[in-house]
């Protein structure tokens, strides 16, 4: 589920069960589809809906929460959804949050640094009986980095791979 809606069907009628939902469609390329909307209480989030190759069956939904220029609002992010999600699913599945240094940076800007050059590994992974969902510190070149949260529906990937396994 993500927004009340089940991650399910074809990916035109997704985007059209996202946008009664007040999202903004951007555009529609390779199976992918980008939305735009407010999310969590967070304002302009970027959404991606996935389908997948095989088929035109939603199986992914991606949040790009907006993107930080400090490490203090970054993490205050991430953690703030950490703590929502695992008010709701529960304690989470796995989960880092480390530095890949020798030593831990000390400050806001060598923190910043080290997200921006992929020294960074703070990710959770909730796993429910539907499929998982994964918070991560994610960046694009050194210019972005944001919080993004994942879902991927297990019922539509399952149904896949069991397709895939008959054709063998």
């Amino acid at each position: 589920m993500f927004k009340g809606v089940p991650i399910d069907g074809t990916l035109s009628e997704y985007v059209a069960k996202m946008k009664q939902q007040g999202f903004i469609s951007i555009g529609t390329e390779n199976g992918v589809a980008i939305l735009k909307g407010d999310f969590a209480a967070y304002k302009d989030c970027m959404i991606g809906v996935v389908t997948l190759k095989q088929k035109d069956l939603v199986s992914r939904i991606t949040v790009i929460f907006p993107e930080r220029d400090t490490w203090s609002t970054l993490a205050a992010n991430y953690f703030d959804l950490k703590e929502m999600l695992t008010q709701k699913y529960g304690e989470p599945t796995e989960y880092i949050e480390e530095f890949d240094t020798y030593t831990e940076p000390s400050d806001d800007n060598s923190k910043m640094h080290q997200v921006k050059f992929d020294n960074c590994k703070y990710y959770t992974t909730y796993e429910t009986e539907r499929g998982t969902i994964q918070l991560s510190i994610e960046h694009e070149g050194v210019m972005s980095c944001y919080v993004m949260l994942a879902y991927f529906d297990k019922i539509n990937s399952d149904i896949i791979r069991a397709k895939a396994i008959d054709d063998l």
